[in-house]
């Protein structure tokens, strides 16, 4: 477990009119309640260990095996809720080798337990099942299992289910709340294939059946999503990086055919850890080990096995998402997924409401990798040029208890929300170390947008209300009036939320100057009627001149 919240700390009331919420509201089903909050039947017990035991059989596109969940009494109760999809079922939960009674529910499988749950004890429970998992039909969007074949006709096979569950696949306790411990990893394919998962290989074995199986083993705390399988024929190479708590062995599992090229492409992993573990403290995860593995779709965050297939290409498949030629230096997949490591599984939202906090710093890391290679500039251009996909259709948190993620501007108006805040900060040092603590602070942690918004307002010692109520929680973008009088400016921020308040930086005259304007109007004197003005285009706003 990494943290445990009481549930009502992301429900706060916040200091905005419903008119200027905008979010709409959506009709939300019993399954949507039981998947998206801590029922009952989840909060009494604790995560402290899985070992998921599997055999995937391709020709038959089937999974079939048990998971023991392990987990620790925290208040007595004899129901569990373990979930699981279909149409994979849940043939059946056993505790100290007795069946126990399961009332299924959809996804969620309440099982009643015969022996009495006492505070503190440490218990575990089995959970068989089996079936054909949902395909993947535009992983990872859509999620579930991918069931592709390689240019030479070899199975290549994984998971992606960010969103949807990992119960798409395995049975499990699945809320972002609470993270098991650690993990282990087995799972049966041909012999003639590879399985790769989380955390560091432990054995192979071979099975007479023509089979092997593998056994993986996760040392740290991990998120359901981020648990994953990848079967192929793959190769494997390696290195060890010598980062900041020592050497971290970097490996990477490629299609046979694409060995050579690989080997070349990469190196932007070597790259990405460098430049993240200058701006975000070290990779969280030195004991399982970091690796790169090529899958059948675009790419995945899983933790300590980020999943690649953006083509070796540089880009995002070859193109520049901020259309500036800076997006052209670094391989996208490569940067973005890996910055997940800091940012989703270090850092982990306790609801999927707030997947801002994964997304929106993930897609600023990328402007950060620019910034460490290519300069501040550059880093700039890049960010400001990724608004071009912002669509302000909806707040970027979205709905609590229901497994409902906010809008997709959770990526680019994130990220200029962020470079915004750092230029508010005015001190790059002082940025990087607040970037620093912040993994430091939740190390291994889930945690809610309002710890993030608390810990940055602390760091940054500014008033950070109105600027995360403006662009988390609504699609208004603050507008910045201006009106030349003589020699007198006059300013003030119009579309905005109560008590939006920010230093800004413009220019007058070419020159840069920094001002304090809120909801009322403010003056200052100014060299000549004639003076040029404009805000400084690292703030993420809008500017509107008054005519007299």
């Amino acid at each position: 477990m990494k943290s445990i919240f009481t549930f009502a700390i992301c429900c706060l009331a916040f200091t905005i009119s419903h008119a200027q919420l905008l979010h709409k509201k959506k009709d939300f089903t019993r399954q949507d309640t039981l998947r998206g909050s801590i029922t009952p039947e989840r909060e009494w017990w604790d995560l402290s260990y899985y070992h998921l035991d599997i055999k995937v059989e391709p020709e038959t596109k089937t999974i079939s095996g048990k998971n023991t969940i392990q987990y620790k009494v925290l208040q007595p109760y004899q129901v569990m809720q373990i979930d699981l999809q279909p149409p994979l079922e849940l043939t059946k939960v056993t505790q100290n080798g007795e069946q126990l009674d399961i009332k299924h529910d959809g996804n969620a499988h309440f099982v009643t337990l015969k022996n009495t749950q006492k505070i503190g004890e440490v218990n575990s429970v089995v959970a068989y099942y089996e079936g054909q998992p949902r395909e993947a039909v535009r992983a990872p969007w859509d999620g579930g299992i991918s069931w592709k074949k390689d240019k030479n006709g070899n199975h290549f096979i994984a998971s992606s289910c960010q969103g949807l569950g990992a119960s798409v696949w395995w049975p499990n306790k699945d809320h972002m709340y609470d993270e098991v411990d650690s993990m282990l990893i087995s799972v049966n394919v041909p012999e003639k294939l590879t399985n790769v998962s989380n955390g560091r290989l432990r054995k192979v074995e071979q099975k007479d059946d023509q089979t092997k199986t593998y056994h993986w083993f996760v040392n740290n705390p991990i998120n359901n999503y981020g648990v994953n399988i990848n079967i192929g024929d793959y190769a494997n190479f390696s290195e060890v990086y010598k980062g900041e708590k020592g050497d971290l062995d970097m490996n990477y599992y490629v299609l046979n055919y694409n060995l050579d090229k690989a080997k070349t492409h990469f190196t932007d992993a070597p790259k990405m850890m460098k430049a993240f573990e200058h701006w975000f403290g070290p990779y969280p995860f030195y004991e399982d080990s970091f690796k790169l593995v090529e899958v059948p779709y675009l790419g995945m965050e899983h933790q300590s096995s980020v999943t690649y297939g953006n083509q070796y290409l540089k880009g995002y498949l070859g193109n520049d998402l901020s259309g500036t030629g800076w997006g052209l230096k670094f391989d996208f997949i490569i940067i973005h997924e890996a910055g997940h490591e800091w940012f989703a599984n270090n850092i982990t939202n306790v609801d999927i409401a707030d997947m801002w906090i994964h997304e929106s710093f993930t897609a600023y890391s990328e402007s950060l990798f620019l910034d460490y290679y290519y300069g501040k500039q550059a880093a700039s251009e890049y960010v400001i040029g990724t608004r071009r996909s912002i669509q302000n259709d909806r707040p970027l948190i979205g709905q609590y208890n229901v497994n409902n993620e906010g809008s997709g501007d959770m990526y680019y108006k994130g990220a200029n929300m962020l470079h915004t805040l750092r230029t508010m900060v005015n001190d790059d040092e002082k940025w990087r170390q607040i970037l620093r603590t912040l993994n430091k602070k939740f190390y291994h942690q889930t945690v809610t947008t309002q710890q993030i918004e608390n810990f940055l307002a602390e760091e940054t010692d500014l008033e950070l209300t109105g600027f995360f109520n403006q662009y988390l929680r609504t699609t208004i973008i603050p507008v910045f009036e201006y009106k030349i009088e003589n020699k007198t400016l006059k300013f003030r921020f119009s579309n905005t939320v109560e008590h939006f308040k920010i230093p800004l930086l413009i220019n007058i005259d070419e020159k840069e100057h920094w001002i304090n304007p809120t909801n009322e109007w403010k003056s200052i004197k100014i060299p000549s009627a004639n003076s040029s003005i404009s805000v400084n285009n690292n703030f993420y706003i809008k500017s509107l001149q008054i005519k007299s």
